[in-house]
């Protein structure tokens, strides 16, 4: 009887645990149902995340795409705010300055010596500058870098990347360095845009140490205007920006060196065919700058040229289409007769510079003269120029029936035009050359003052 007590209380307890235990593995996979359940949802969760993640980076893209569209579309001509640039009277050295809408830039920095720059920038109301270019680490081009970075909010600097010993150089590139701009050492085919200006890098390719040849050299495009600049390159840099495959025309060159003889290949000068050539240099200095064969060249060219060491200050504006131009001081350039120091070689007050084809309205400049006031606050008189006609020779070249070697004798029209201009014969007026690439609407109207072409 007790053993049947005692089995039946063991039965009793062995059921109530198992089923504790039942019930207790009943939990855990229940448990592990739930957890199972929830890392699926949260796994899809993800998925959908992922997916809306995927979907918005396409539609950022695509808007991204859009605004670049955007962006080319306002870099269509007359469609622009005004540009203003300042080619800076800084003696035997260069600084220009690019103003346009809210941005700024500035190509080469003028002479260690001076602080010009500074305070001609600051005349302009600049307080920011996108971009400042050190064509080479010579102290005539990159003399002010130093004091420029410690006046201006500047974004983003350009060197070649060739250096320097020089005091004024380790100066500027710690400037640079202390200032958090970005830095970037330009090589060719490079292109950037800043707001509604094009910049494609010509030169250099590489860097070996040559400073000077190894200049950076940049087109500027705004709108159907364009400037070339070359800091002081040498001729065979020159040579080798023709032969990058990169288009080179320009309206406006700065000549290379300060218009030394070591720069202007007669084959680069006519492969950019240049409406205009502007070099600066410093009045009666040492160099023999510009160089008479090279002064004579451009002349004999058609090219109008100015000189900061005969007209100061220059300054082209442009809406992207015309362009006009306007001078501190009149005066002629005449070539030298040697290498040695003479003077400028100016006959202030002559009235005899020239301009480019547009007559639009533009403010002159001086050191102490905003761009906008129209007025100058020094004896200097201001002169706005007027265009310069090459003689025509007797008759005038018939477009449709003269020879490659004949139609060579309009402005802009060297031996690769010439041939364009026989294939594509025949025109019905002298403004269907715009069929002629590199030929536009302001080089149109340099044409037609010229007047050589003709149509009969």
């Amino acid at each position: 009887m007790y053993k049947k007590i005692m089995l039946s209380m063991f039965l009793v307890i062995f059921l109530t645990a198992c089923g504790q235990v039942t019930e207790q593995v009943n939990q855990e996979d229940k448990a592990e149902s739930v957890e199972i359940e929830t890392a699926s949802q949260a796994e899809e969760e993800k998925e959908q995340d992922s997916s809306s993640d995927t979907e918005k980076a396409e539609e950022a893209t695509k808007e991204t795409a859009e605004t670049s569209n955007t962006n080319t579309d306002n870099h269509k001509a007359g469609d622009l705010p005004k540009l203003n640039v300042h080619y800076i009277d800084v003696g035997q050295a260069d600084a220009t300055l690019f103003q346009y809408g809210n941005h700024s830039i500035l190509f080469d920095t003028g002479d260690w010596r001076g602080d010009e720059v500074v305070t001609y920038l600051q005349s302009q109301g600049i307080s920011k500058l996108d971009l400042v270019i050190g064509s080479h680490p010579d102290a005539d081009h990159i003399g002010q870098l130093a004091n420029v970075m410690k006046s201006f909010t500047v974004s983003e600097v350009w060197l070649s990347g060739n250096e320097s010993t020089s005091q004024t150089f380790q100066r500027g590139l710690e400037a640079v360095l202390d200032s958090g701009a970005n830095y970037h050492e330009p090589r060719t085919g490079e292109e950037f845009s800043i707001g509604d200006m094009d910049l494609t890098v010509l030169y250099p390719e590489s860097i070996t140490g040559a400073a000077n040849e190894e200049s950076i050299s940049v087109l500027f495009t705004y709108g159907g205007v364009k400037f070339l600049f070359t800091g002081d390159a040498d001729q065979q840099a020159e040579r080798r920006m023709m032969n990058t495959g990169i288009t080179i025309d320009a309206d406006i060159l700065q000549l290379g060196h300060h218009g030394s003889n070591t720069s202007s290949d007669p084959s680069f000068i006519a492969k950019v065919s240049p409406a205009v050539a502007i070099y600066s240099a410093g009045a009666g200095n040492s160099y023999g700058h510009p160089h008479a064969e090279v002064v004579s060249r451009i002349q004999q060219a058609g090219i109008t040229l100015y000189g900061t060491d005969v007209h100061g200050t220059i300054i082209v504006t442009t809406d992207g289409n015309d362009y006009s131009i306007i001078t501190k001081t009149d005066g002629t350039i005449t070539p030298k007769s040697s290498g040695k120091s003479t003077d400028s070689g100016s006959s202030a007050g002559s009235g005899s510079t020239s301009n480019s084809s547009s007559g639009s309205s533009s403010s002159a400049s001086n050191s102490n003269t905003s761009a906008d006031s129209g007025s100058s606050t020094n004896s200097s008189k201001t002169k706005k120029t007027e265009p310069k006609q090459s003689a025509p020779s007797a008759g005038c070249v018939n477009i449709n029936s003269a020879s490659v070697e004949a139609v060579q004798q309009i402005i802009h029209i060297g031996p690769e035009r010439a041939q364009d201009l026989i294939n594509l014969r025949p025109f019905s007026s002298v403004r269907d050359l715009d069929q002629i690439s590199g030929i536009g609407p302001a080089r149109i109207k340099d044409i037609q003052a010229q007047g050589l072409a003709c149509v009969n």
